[in-house]
């Protein structure tokens, strides 16, 4: 529902000269956490998307990558659940942390972070990083989050207690505080370069909780029925784009409809096709100035033969530069 009105080409937010990435070399960083979910199982997650040949699909488009392993996260039956509001968050903090750290790393060392999930939780720890390196630059970044889900409850607003419900409140300083403190900076990201996606289940919490982060860049899939998947790519680059580095890809498999991507933590109908995934996702390339990418939420447990992580690894390759032709 951005209410910009210039939709002219692809190549207009992307400045002249832009590269397709400041790297081509790209690390793989697996993060199997699921205590910020109910239901169990996508910690095997960014084991799925290895095995559906992530790390060779990508070097086939010409990049160096490696694989930096998993990130330690503790096993949920070995700690206390916590708070009734939010669930493992200490846990979950911890993760995150180390998270964070692994991905400055990453780009200190002059390469892209590619993040395999895991519930959506983590992305706390993953923006942390990439913005944690431009900070200390004097740059932010912009962020595009792509969900069935807002993510932007805190403690006090959750209805479930689940904390992948409430990483945006975190990176947008909302809380719950330990998320929205590692590095001891926040906000993580402004609200005016913070981008909702396909949203279309948000509670009314939720929606107050968007009004006092001030966010205007929020995308429902009626805004991408009425208007098309490229016009609302378009502007979000925009809006994420407009006096940052560039913009970190946070995309949750549960964006995508059932029908396409069964294995998902919390499965929605009315979601986006197989066509308009991989046309987002091409368009992001397109432009030029995502500066790291995560995958989250897939779930082989309840998945379909893997194709749920098939199609995740498609979309990562499209994010990346592959085309048709």
């Amino acid at each position: 529902m951005v209410r910009r009105s210039d939709t002219s080409a692809r190549s207009g937010a992307s400045g002249a000269g832009a590269p397709l990435l400041s790297s081509r070399e790209i690390r793989i960083l697996g993060v199997p956490l699921d205590m910020g979910a109910s239901r169990r199982g996508v910690d095997m997650g960014p084991s799925a998307l290895r095995v559906a040949g992530l790390q060779a699909r990508l070097q086939s488009l010409g990049f160096q990558v490696s694989d930096g392993g998993n990130i330690r996260v503790e096993v949920a039956e070995t700690r206390a659940r916590g708070e009734q509001n939010a669930h493992y968050l200490a846990e979950i903090t911890e993760t995150c942390s180390r998270t964070a750290q692994a991905v400055l790393k990453t780009l200190q060392q002059g390469m892209t972070p590619l993040v395999l999930g895991g519930d959506h939780s983590l992305a706390a720890g993953t923006v942390s990083g990439v913005s944690e390196f431009y900070r200390r630059r004097k740059q932010k970044i912009g962020l595009l989050w792509i969900d069935a889900h807002a993510d932007i409850n805190a403690p006090e607003t959750s209805p479930s207690g689940n904390v992948h419900g409430m990483p945006l409140a975190a990176l947008l300083g909302l809380g719950p505080e330990p998320l929205s403190r590692i590095f001891d900076s926040t906000p993580k990201v402004a609200s005016e370069n913070t981008v909702l996606i396909g949203v279309r289940t948000i509670d009314a919490a939720e929606r107050e909780n968007i009004r006092r982060a001030g966010m205007t860049e929020v995308y429902t899939m009626r805004d991408i029925d009425e208007r098309g998947m490229r016009a609302v790519m378009e502007e979000a680059l925009r809006s994420a784009g407009h006096g940052t580095a560039g913009y970190h890809v946070s995309l949750d498999m549960d964006w995508i409809d059932p029908e396409d991507a069964p294995g998902v933590g919390t499965p929605v109908r009315g979601g986006a096709t197989y066509r308009e995934a991989h046309l987002a996702m091409e368009i992001l390339a397109d432009h030029g100035r995502m500066l790291s990418f995560e995958i989250v939420e897939v779930n082989p447990v309840i998945d379909e033969h893997n194709r749920t992580a098939d199609l995740a690894v498609e979309l990562a390759c499209s994010a990346f530069g592959k085309k048709i032709l």
